[in-house]
């Protein structure tokens, strides 16, 4: 059995931003087509109708039949046929407006937030409307490096060319690199500075939490006009087929790495194992990931990282022996 694995989808908070505002343009345009639709929001027609199925599943508590958002379809035209009370205006019980206030005072805690004055006007009318509701004592803080995150924001805007020492831990291996902040981005969960790096003559994601110092220069960034951006995703790594491919047998307790990486193909073996080829930005970093494994994960090929892990594996074992060949664990309970 062969099963793919989704490399990612949008980040949530641009998904939810789309559905809210889906429902009421498709209230105000019933029959409207996908493709028209999907240019009218600014997205592919793909996208839009992944977002239609979810709309199927949203709705009021006791999601059953006439509490869903429902549709109908004629072709490729759609038609909002329940709004499940979208456009009703919205009253929140006092539990409902607590929770919608944390969320936002969260969320405007989130490092690196685009519209954070959007969101604090939103969160003051809201605490206005609850009132004493809303006055609970709740201080909400992310983990993260905030103030390292706003410096980079700050030297973004400032179009001011930046001096980072970074570890790449791909790589394992700290350099010193002049870079030309584009903007900083949050991506599952973490927080990034995409720049133009002088040194590679490309574009990178330079992850926040592992720059170690940072100096703004005196000069102006200059970004190259032919330099791209990333497209916005839920994980930073995004495997191309120019990358080495790894294949590993992982036992049951190892499984957990298909969901937190990126995976071109999982083979389920007769014994239970699975067979799993990835994508990998370097063998070294590959070398590093299967030893941080142990006996869960086996590597299949290529062949240099097989030869790489067994000389790894041997040298760490050589350095438990004692002089004499005897090993620690022995001398001790002799001793």
């Amino acid at each position: 059995m062969t099963t793919s694995r989704p490399t990612g989808s949008r980040a949530s908070a641009d998904r939810l931003a789309r559905l809210l505002n889906l429902v009421p343009y498709l209230l105000a345009r019933p029959g409207v087509e996908i493709a028209q639709a999907a240019a009218d929001l600014g997205t592919t027609a793909r996208q839009l109708r992944e977002d239609l199925e979810l709309l199927w599943v949203c709705g009021l508590p006791g999601y059953g039949p006439g509490d869903l958002i429902d549709m109908a379809f004629d072709g490729d035209r759609v038609t909002i046929t329940y709004d499940a009370g979208i456009d009703r205006p919205l009253r929140l019980t006092p539990d409902e407006a607590l929770a919608l206030v944390v969320a936002l005072r969260m969320l405007a805690e989130t490092p690196g937030l685009a519209n954070r004055d959007a969101v604090e006007r939103a969160l003051a009318k809201i605490e206005d409307a609850a009132g004493e509701s809303a006055g609970a004592p709740v201080a909400v803080r992310l983990p993260g490096d905030t103030a390292r995150l706003d410096r980079l924001r700050s030297a973004a805007q400032s179009g001011r060319a930046v001096r980072i020492t970074y570890y790449t831990a791909a790589r394992d291996e700290t350099t010193d690199r002049v870079v030309d902040p584009i903007r900083v981005l949050m991506i599952g969960g973490r927080g990034y500075l995409e720049a133009w790096c002088r040194r590679a003559e490309a574009v990178r994601l330079f992850r926040a939490d592992r720059v170690d110092a940072l100096v703004e220069l005196d000069q102006p960034a200059a970004v190259p006009p032919q330099a791209g951006r990333h497209e916005l995703r839920e994980a930073a790594f995004q495997p191309t087929p120019d990358l080495p491919s790894v294949v590993l047998r992982v036992g049951r307790c190892g499984r957990w790495i298909t969901e937190y990486y990126p995976c071109e193909d999982v083979q389920v073996e007769p014994n239970g194992e699975w067979l799993v080829t990835m994508r990998v930005t370097d063998l070294a970093w590959a070398r590093r990931f299967v030893l941080g494994l142990g006996p869960d994960v086996t590597v299949v090929a290529p062949a240099q990282l097989v030869a790489q892990v067994h000389a790894a594996a041997s040298a760490a074992l050589a350095a438990y022996a004692v002089p004499g060949g005897a090993p620690a664990a022995d001398l001790s309970a002799s001793g």
